[in-house]
């Protein structure tokens, strides 16, 4: 083959090799339920020739660097108040292409089996990142047992709460560690799909107290850079999660077969 020819070639498929990773959707998601839920999406989206590479992560801070950084097309983690803090504290130029699961949060506990058995200064474990914090704390507060200061709603700290019958003694733990402080606390705040990532869907719907399908600013969102939130692929790849009943049948599953413990909050809306 003459070299000009054999060049050629050669930047021809160098050109094809290109536009295919090009065309490959990287979409980032916390491990466990989330990135299984992408993976079923994905899998949907090959057959209907978009290609999409889920990439797992096991916090809560690298999905958005990665994707301010470009290395990411979408991510998958987080819900809209945790969003709205991290664009407030980052600075972050990003965007909500789409609603996805809403997980409900729940109060959970080997020790007891009803509120009443809480014993004076017993251990509770919150979220310590300020959003989930404040969920926990406000369901905890609807199961009577603190009180938080007026109009701080779920926005609340341990630093808000202005009545404590119990002396409870609260213990903030990052929330992916949430599922194994129950084995050290008396009741935990926790999201049912975590315990059932970990094996554990019996704990997962014999929570004391449940949030409710009202509750969608907790809903995950698909959260892409402001350059890139109208990107056909983005937009073709959150249709087809909001629709496909393989991936509506793979999230049920994955939530322990339990509708209680999750809705979808894009039916309703």
């Amino acid at each position: 083959m003459k070299p000009t020819r054999l060049l050629t070639t050669f930047l021809a498929s160098f050109l094809v090799w290109g536009a295919a990773q090009a065309q490959t959707l990287k979409v980032g998601a916390s491990a466990g339920v989330h990135a299984d839920t992408m993976e079923a999406a994905a899998r949907e989206a090959r057959k209907q020739g978009l290609d999409v590479k889920v990439i797992e992560f096991t916090d809560w801070t690298t999905p958005n660097t990665a994707l301010q950084a470009g290395d990411l097309d979408i991510n998958y983690f987080q819900h809209q108040a945790f969003l709205d803090n991290a664009i407030k504290e980052r600075g972050y130029k990003f965007a909500v292409a789409g609603i996805g699961v809403l997980p409900n949060i729940g109060l959970f506990s080997y020790r007891i089996k009803k509120f009443e058995e809480l014993k004076d200064g017993a251990r509770v474990a919150v979220a310590s990142d300020p959003v989930n914090q404040g969920r926990g704390l406000a369901l905890l507060e609807k199961a009577g047992l603190i009180k938080l200061k007026d109009g701080v709603g779920v926005r609340g700290t341990v630093n808000d709460i202005v009545s404590n019958p119990k002396k409870l003694k609260f213990a903030e733990v990052e929330g992916p560690q949430l599922v194994r402080a129950i084995d050290d606390v008396d009741l935990a705040q926790g999201i049912p799909a975590h315990f059932v990532s970990a094996g554990k869907p019996q704990v997962a719907t014999a929570g004391l107290l449940y949030t409710g399908v009202s509750d969608v600013y907790f809903a995950i969102r698909f959260v892409t850079r402001q350059d890139n939130v109208n990107d056909p692929r983005v937009r073709k790849f959150v249709k087809i999660f909001q629709e496909s009943k393989a991936v509506r049948d793979e999230v049920h599953k994955l939530f322990g077969g339990e509708a209680k413990l999750y809705s979808l909050p894009w039916l309703h809306q």
